[in-house]
């Protein structure tokens, strides 16, 4: 295609060609009044030596046509795989890339939106900028859409020069139900009710049949599920009570109704951290000493630690003398203690405590079965645990990990950890990993009494491997064995101290049964639809996981160990819900993905969120159920949309191949037209000042 324009290419600047013609006017005004008959003549040469000096010239293109472009954007989100969606989408998009092939110079190109990262919706606002931003607006004939209409980013639009136009997917009659969670505790205290507050909405053709209260089903970690009668459209409150510390996994789920059109969102699931609400502990000191403050300053420090301490400072043997009426002491009340409020305390501990007859053996095999109900008790032991009134020699010997050689060890030694301690909690990871070579990693003790194992873990050592620190599991309780007096030198930091208050801490919290301290766990933390799966164990050998999803699918997940005793993995599931997990020995539960979908919140299809840009572009919204819109062209500004048919703008765009200049009349044709011009203005005033003959 060829195209020709005139231009203007002046030898001088037109301000001077301008100033020029002004001069050469005011001339010939000034002529013709004075009644130069050449006057005319004169302004013809002016005019033909300005023009040219504008030197205009002969613009030639070759140009080649462009094809116009219309982009369709495909919504294959979650939202747009329910239903017959699909299936709807697909047929209109090949009868529309039909239609569109067979238009001479229309080009298709199609844009494909998935579900946006994390829980973001349907971003398909931000697809169509993107792929507009790569079309020239000059060759954009139309915008097409064949989504549900229900868009997460709507906002400032991008400037169209073509119509933009939305087909709907979906239906007129349909109608769909869902759970909402609109609070739910990040925490709740063990023991007491937690509320959360759900609702049931209906959208849509609701039939009759569906309408009134509906089931709710709740269950927490998997377990056998519980069912409330609720109402729908009504806020909600469910009460809940949490057993186990740590994460509580709660799913709720309302029945698919017949005919609704999802049950995506019909349930939810909710993370609740179960925590204490106050540690009890009991802490029986036998007698002062150097380091029965230590024990008192870690609890205290605490302020989720309620400390009761009593120190035996006048045993009964005790004879100086002073009237018991004058005394100021607190009378020990044991009976209280041990026989009526035993079960408050999460944690008996006795600090080199021995048998004085202030505790009778009835109270000591009270709290052997204290123990073996769920409690804990820690022994940390001293000289007194080696003699013939240890405590080691009443009913707590049945709970008591390691029995009195009746040998105390007073000599230097640095505290380690065993083979087993390296992969147990309470002690994994304390040691020093950038140590030269001879260093000791902490500072020496000089006391252990001596024991022999008789149950649980030793997970410290002393000299020559006699146990140091014991832990064991009796009944439903524990018990903890600490065969030294001594560890308060590593909290005044002799010889560098140690990690005294953070062995202690893991060890308290450990007999607390802090989830975080379990030697045998399993569990999965999620981020998304990602979760990193724990195994941790005493034991060595390979792990594996098998995790069922949602839709019942198992899928077995190795593990790597990445530390002594712990072992790890991730695994990506692939749609939102309750994940379970075993590997024979545990089971665990954990929720993957938001507990209310974006995506499924608004399950209708509608085209209310965009009508305002169709609009403003003079396009339609139509739906596919009434069949896929005819194309028409339209001119542009002109509506855009009508019964069974959509318009597209023709935009006869082109592309320049080829330039040529060439000047649109000869140099020396301007020069013979000027010089021409003169000769006549000179020859016509010549005649008239010639004398007539006499």
């Amino acid at each position: 295609m060829n195209s020709g324009t005139v231009i203007f290419d002046p030898y001088l600047p037109w301000a001077v060609l301008g100033a020029l013609g002004v001069l050469m006017a005011a001339l010939l005004l000034f002529a013709g009044a004075r009644g130069l008959l050449g006057a005319w003549v004169r302004g013809l040469a002016t005019a033909a030596l300005l023009l040219a000096l504008a030197n205009p010239s002969l613009q030639e293109e070759d140009r080649s046509p462009l094809t116009d472009i219309v982009l369709v954007v495909v919504d294959e989100t979650a939202s747009q795989r329910i239903s017959d969606r699909t299936e709807q989408t697909e047929a209109a998009l090949e009868a529309l890339s039909a239609e569109i092939t067979a238009r001479t110079n229309t080009e298709l190109r199609v844009v494909r939106v998935g579900d946006g990262p994390g829980n973001a919706g349907t971003l398909l606002v931000a697809a169509m900028t993107e792929a507009l931003s790569e079309i020239p607006q000059a060759r954009l004939a139309g915008t097409i859409l064949l989504s549900d209409g229900q868009v997460h980013d709507l906002g400032p639009m991008p400037n169209l020069p073509a119509p933009l136009h939305l087909l709907l997917t979906g239906r007129e009659g349909d109608w769909d139900r869902r759970l909402v969670v609109k609070t739910a505790p990040a925490f709740g205290i063990l023991g007491e009710e937690v509320e959360l507050t759900v609702r049931i909405e209906d959208q849509g053709d609701v039939p009759a049949a569906a309408q009134g209260q509906v089931s709710l089903e709740i269950a927490v970690d998997g377990g056998e599920p519980f069912a409330v009668d609720v109402p729908v459209g009504r806020d909600i409150t469910v009460p809940l009570s949490l057993d186990h510390g740590g994460m509580n996994v709660v799913q709720l789920t309302v029945p698919e109704a017949e005919g609704e059109l999802t049950d995506r969102n019909n349930a939810a699931v909710v993370q609740i951290n179960g925590v204490r609400d106050r540690l009890r502990v009991l802490l029986v000191s036998g007698e002062p000493h150097a380091g029965e403050r230590t024990w008192r300053n870690l609890l205290k420090s605490d302020s989720a630690v309620d400390l009761v301490h009593f120190t035996i400072l006048r045993p009964p043997e005790k004879q100086d003398g002073v009237p018991v009426s004058e005394l100021s002491l607190i009378a020990f009340p044991t009976r209280e203690l041990f026989l009526e409020k035993i079960d408050d305390f999460d944690l008996i501990i006795f600090d080199r405590y021995r048998r004085r007859g202030i505790l009778p053996q009835i109270y000591l095999a009270n709290i052997a079965q204290y123990v073996e109900a769920g409690g804990a008790v820690l022994v940390a032991a001293g000289p007194d645990f080696a003699s013939a009134n240890s405590i080691y020699r009443s009913p707590l010997a049945d709970i008591i990990p390691g029995e009195p050689t009746a040998r105390v060890i007073e000599e230097g030694f640095t505290p380690e950890i065993s083979d087993v301690g390296n992969r147990h909690p309470v002690t994994a990871g304390l040691a020093p990993t950038n140590l030269a070579e001879g260093e000791a990693p902490w500072g020496r003790w000089f006391r252990l009494i001596e024991v022999e194992p008789m149950a649980g873990e030793v997970v410290m050592t002393g000299p020559g491997d006699r146990p140091l620190l014991m832990l064991d599991r009796v009944g439903e309780g524990r018990v903890a064995l600490l065969a030294s007096d001594h560890a308060w030198l590593w909290s005044r930091g002799y010889e560098g101290g140690g990690p005294q208050l953070e062995l202690l801490r893991r060890l308290a919290h450990w007999m607390m049964k802090e989830p975080e301290l379990e030697e045998e766990a399993l569990t999965a933390t999620a981020e998304g639809q990602t979760m990193t799966i724990t195994r941790r164990a005493l034991t060595d050998g390979e792990r594996e996981v098998t995790v069922i999803g949602p839709d019942g699918v198992e899928t077995v997940v190795p593990l790597t160990e990445i530390a002594p005793g712990r072992w790890s993995a991730e695994f990506t599931g692939a749609e939102p819900g309750l994940y379970r997990l075993s590997d024979g020995e545990l089971d665990a539960v954990v929720g993957l993905g938001p507990s209310a979908p974006r995506e499924f919140e608004e399950t209708l299809a509608s085209g209310d969120k965009l009508a305002a840009a169709v609009d403003a572009t003079r396009g339609g919204v139509l739906a596919l159920e009434n069949g896929v819109p005819r194309l028409r062209d339209v001119g542009e500004g002109r509506n855009a949309a009508g019964r069974g048919w959509i318009g597209l703008t023709p935009r006869e765009a082109a592309l320049t191949t080829d330039l040529r200049i060439s000047p649109l009349i000869a140099a020396w044709l301007f020069l013979a037209l000027v010089a021409l011009l003169t000769i006549a203005a000179w020859l016509r005033e010549g005649r008239r000042s010639t004398p007539k003959a006499g």
